[in-house]
């Protein structure tokens, strides 16, 4: 689950295992909580409301927030938080329902890329609204203006240590 350090904040001098405090454990554990049931909540809610997955939600928003709604499927697949594998089963999916096409990319034809059709577009469109208002519900109206301003940076920090590299928004939302 998490690498292996020697430093200092992670061991004591006689290398054994500094454990959570209870503090740190009881925040460590409604992480984790958060981190298994808001993807599932978001997914129970796509799927009633617009028989999409949040995976394959997450395709089409990555793709119609990019410019010609079009991506890489490496960069899609990193946008969409999945394995290119996995990635390229849902596109099939996805193109079997006509939101999806893939060709080679234009500037260098060994890597494919992903482009949003018109029914994938108006797939989003159609599944935004209801998605949106349950993001509200579940996180934005659940927590203060300054408590979600926290989120987003620890969010940026955490994917920093995941990832080795700040987090960038495909297209940052303008507001």
């Amino acid at each position: 689950m998490a690498r292996a350090k020697t430093s200092s904040a992670t061991q004591s001098q006689s290398g054994d295992i500094e454990w959570l405090t209870p503090d740190q454990l009881e925040n460590w554990i409604l992480l984790t909580a958060l981190l298994s049931k808001l993807p599932s909540a978001l997914d129970t809610q796509l799927q009633e409301s617009a028989g999409l997955s949040f995976f394959e939600y997450s395709v089409l928003a990555g793709l119609s927030a990019s410019p010609g709604g079009t991506l890489r499927m490496s960069t899609l697949a990193s946008f969409a938080n999945g394995s290119l594998s996995r990635l390229s089963h849902v596109v099939s999916r996805l193109e079997k329902r006509d939101y999806v096409k893939r060709r080679p990319c234009k500037d260098d034809g060994r890597a494919t890329e992903a482009v949003l059709t018109a029914a994938g577009r108006r797939a989003i469109v159609s599944a935004a609204p209801a998605h949106v208002t349950e993001a509200r519900r579940l996180v934005v109206d659940a927590i203060t203006p300054t408590q979600l301003q926290q989120l987003g940076t620890i969010a940026r920090r955490i994917l920093a240590a995941i990832d080795g590299q700040e987090f960038v928004l495909i297209n940052k939302p303008h507001g």
